[in-house]
This record gives C-alpha cells, sequence and structure tokens, in this order.
C-alpha cells in the first residue's frame, strides 16, 4: 500500500467521524456523544488494513480541530485519543480538566 489519500468527514447521523480513502474504502471512525457544547469522543478504531498509516493520527486531528472551530469542550474517554492529547498540547484548553487522569 503506497500513500493513501484520507478524508475524514463528519457523520452527524450515525454520531461519528469517518475516514475513508479515495475509493470511498471506510479507513476508520471516532465514534462520539454530544450533549449541548459537550463533546464526548469515546471510541477510536481504524480498520485492519489501514493501521499503521497514521489514519488514527488523522482522525485525531480532524476531531480535534472540528471542536476547536465549534468552540466545543471535548471529553476523551476514548484511550487511544486521550494518549494522543498528551502528545499534542496544543489542544489543552478544549479539554475538560476533569477528564485528565490523576498522577
Amino acid at each position: 500500500m503506497g500513500t493513501v489519500s484520507i478524508t475524514v468527514t463528519d457523520a452527524p447521523e450515525r454520531e461519528r467521524f469517518e475516514a475513508h480513502d479515495e475509493d470511498g474504502t471506510l479507513a476508520g471512525v471516532v465514534t462520539y456523544q454530544l450533549t449541548g457544547n459537550i463533546v464526548v469522543y469515546t471510541h477510536t478504531k481504524v480498520e485492519p488494513a489501514f493501521e499503521g498509516h497514521g489514519v488514527g493520527a488523522l482522525l485525531a486531528t480532524a476531531v480535534m480541530d472540528d471542536a476547536r472551530a465549534r468552540n466545543r469542550t471535548v471529553v476523551p474517554i476514548c484511550p487511544f485519543l486521550s494518549e494522543w492529547l498528551e502528545k499534542h498540547k496544543e489542544y489543552d484548553k478544549l479539554v475538560a480538566r476533569s477528564t485528565r487522569k490523576v498522577k
């Protein structure tokens, strides 16, 4: 598999962001629950054929940029996203503080 062009779109009727390749194949999803201005990202799943190609990071960036654009507070329940956010401090001010792991 060479360089894959992935597009991430919001599918509010399914309460998830979807990543598709240029053929329209589903590469991965981030599921969410929206309550007012608070978005809870519940699960990130990358299809096995697309693992190791940066799809998870692409999804994480897309959902966080979307939250920032919509002025939403993020509650990252998803372990993958929580871990990703630890390395991407530029999104810190979007994340609900109470969800941070106690160190």
